[in-house]
Order: C-alpha cells, then structure tokens, then sequence
C-alpha cells in the first residue's frame, strides 16, 4: 500500500513541470503552448501514438502495452481561469488575468507522471490512452472531443478522471457510485416595461417590481415543486436595472444558475421557471423573455468501476485514506460528456488545507502529484493484467 517507488522517484519532474505549466496559463481552447509543451514530454516517454488539434488544443497520445487488451482511457484538463493570481508565489503566473487558479496544472503534471511510468514499464496490457483536454472551464472541450469521434477512433472501454479537492486531507482519494458532480444550466430573463419619472409610477410600467416578484417566485421551485430529497439548487445571481434613484427603468434582468443531478429534476425546474416568468408577467403588465440554456451533465459514476477504482486507491493510500461513498458536489465538469460515452469514475485527491479552487490565492498541492499519478498508472495496470 504505496505509490509507486518510480513514481515517486518522479516527484521534482512533475513539479517542475506543474510549476511551469502554472506560471503560463491559457484559457479556454487557447491551450496551444501548453498543449506544445505536453507534447514535447511525451514525445520524450517515447509513447507510441500522440495526436493533437482535439477541440482546438487537446492532446491525445497511446501508449501500446503487451498484448491485446482493454483500452483504458485517463483524462486530465489543461486550462486556466480569467482571474488575476494574488499568491506571490516565485512560479505565480506570468501572464495578467491569468491563472491556474482549479489545479489543472497539477492535472496535466499527474497525468504525464503516469505517462512516464506507463511508458517504461508497459506493465499492461492493451492501451492506455492519454487524454489531455482544453477548455473545461469555459465551453466544454470535453464535448468537443467526444463529438470529434476521440472515442470511436482510439477504441476507449473505460474512462477516468481526478481532480484535487482543496480542504480534504492531503493524499485522500474520494469518489462515489452515481452522480458526484451536478449538471449546469444558465437562465436570463428579460424584462421589458415601461420607462418614466419615479414619483408617478402610476404613469410606468415597473420592471423592477416584476423583476423582484419574478426573483421570489423563482425561489419556490426548490421549495414547493421538487421533491425534498431531490437535490436542487436554484441561484439568481445577478438582477441588474436602473440607472438613478429617480428614473423608473424600462426593462430589467434577472440572471442565474441551476444545479441538478437527475434528468427529470431538470426538465421540472425548466417547465415551471416557463410558467413562472410568463405569469410574473401576466401579473405586472410587462413582456418577459426566458432563456434557458442547459450546460454540462451531470457526472455520473459507473457503479462497478466505482469499486474498482476504489480498490485501486487503498493500494496506494491505504484503507484509511480512502472514501468511496464522498458527498457529490453540485460544482459541474465536463468530464461528465466522457462517462456518458463510456463507464468509467471520476475521483478527487486530496489538496489539504488551503484556498478553494476558483479563489486567487489557490496553489496545487505539489507533495500529492506522486499519489495521483499513481493512481492513475495503477488504473491502467490493474484495469488491464497481463495475463
């Protein structure tokens, strides 16, 4: 119950490697100089098959094992957050309004340890096959890559995924059969009154008070139309109007975010905001406009590969350190297009104490990239024996 001594003999390359990575980030699917650089790598591992230009800037290599065998897919994200870096670290990023600020780096730095190890050892057999994705930040480059046929072409069964988790013990290694991370939709409601003078609303047609009432009823989705044990987050995050204490605006808009894990929940909660703004509308006399745009599904883990993967951490962290029945998040992840092409489990190492992800002082744990390359290296290995 160990990481892998090789592995572990990897520990300075994979945090040079992450710290360089952090100090260039690139947004979206921008990744071309990080994506270069992965390359560069693994063409150095001596992989067998490295393919690029995936959703833009994604990377997809093949390392051969002996012998025919299982094709088991490993996937780690690349991009950065448009955010400025506050951590005055000697690697912070370079680039203004930039910044590794989810772990990415740390996610790529992960994976090409395990492509090091796979490649000089080959204990395996069939394939593993490398997926080093842009953009899940921003638009979803994992669905590109699904859509591009990344799957059909490298003939992947089995696919998985890490990612570190800020506040659990450093080296930890959680995941959960089912859903572990929600699925994302955006709303915007448009608002269109009737402009005028603040001390004769009798002569406007208000769209802030409709905007308020419209925010309030929102609210009893989660409360009065969706079962208590359905898990359901309904956010308004943003009403903006007006423009003087004076002026009765003529339109408002109200804008926010939806988390839901099973399909049915989502198609309710997008049914009654429909009807909501339309009667809201009804009520105060104003014209009302929903959009509703659905993003990412929900993550969903395979129940089998779940024990599998669970197994595969207690070899390297041991019992203790592992929790397979951790809490889903209602965060979203575009890894989530992958498993809903093939079965596989998504997972989250340990970051330790620290910032929170998405928060400008955040920094990947470097001391846990052993564990989880590790992890991953034993995926592969363990998913696809020599006989």
């Amino acid at each position: 119950m160990a990481v892998i001594n090789r592995i572990a003999g990897l520990a300075d390359e994979m945090k040079a490697w992450r710290r360089h990575i952090h100090m260039n980030p690139e947004l979206g699917r921008e990744c071309h100089e990080t994506a270069a650089f992965v390359v560069e790598r693994l063409k150095e591992f001596g992989v067998d098959e490295i393919t690029t230009g995936w959703a833009e800037s994604g990377v997809v290599a093949v390392i051969n094992g002996q012998g025919e065998g299982p094709a088991i897919g490993l996937r780690a994200d690349m991009d950065a957050l448009p955010m400025e870096e506050i951590t005055g670290l000697e690697y912070a990023s370079k680039t203004p309004g930039k910044m590794h600020a989810c772990g990415h780096d740390g996610h790529t730095a992960m994976l090409l340890g395990a492509a090091k190890y796979l490649s000089e050892t080959r204990n395996f057999a069939g394939k593993a096959v490398l997926v080093f994705q842009p953009d899940e930040e921003l638009s979803g480059g994992g669905e590109a890559m699904v859509k591009e046929g990344m799957m059909e072409r490298f003939g992947i069964d089995e696919v998985y995924a890490i990612h570190n988790g800020p506040g659990l013990e450093a080296g930890l290694i959680g995941t959960v059969a089912g859903p572990i991370m929600a699925a994302v939709d955006s709303f915007y409601i448009d608002i269109q009154g009737k402009g005028g003078h603040g001390a004769m609303p009798h002569e406007s047609v208000d769209p802030v008070v409709a905007a308020v009432a419209t925010v309030q009823a929102i609210q009893t989705i989660v409360s009065r139309n969706n079962d208590a044990q359905e898990r359901l987050v309904v956010s308004v995050t943003q009403i903006n109007t007006g423009t003087a204490t004076n002026i009765i605006p003529d339109s408002a808009r109200v804008c926010g975010t939806v988390r839901t894990f099973d399909p049915h929940v989502r198609d309710m909660v997008e049914k009654r905001m429909g009807e909501i703004v339309a009667g809201q509308a009804a009520s105060f006399g104003v014209e009302s406009v929903l959009q509703y745009d659905r993003g990412y599904p929900a993550t969903v883990n395979d129940a089998g590969k779940t024990v599998f993967a669970a197994d595969v951490a207690r070899e390297i962290v041991g019992e203790a350190k592992v929790m397979d029945d951790a809490k889903p998040m209602m965060a979203a992840e575009d890894f989530s297009y992958m498993l809903e092409q093939r079965p596989g489990v998504y997972a989250f190492v340990g970051n330790g104490e620290g910032a929170m992800v998405h928060h400008p002082a955040y920094d990947f744990n470097d001391e846990i990239a052993p564990i989880g390359a590790s992890f991953l290296a034993r995926l592969v290995e363990k998913a696809a024996p020599l006989s």
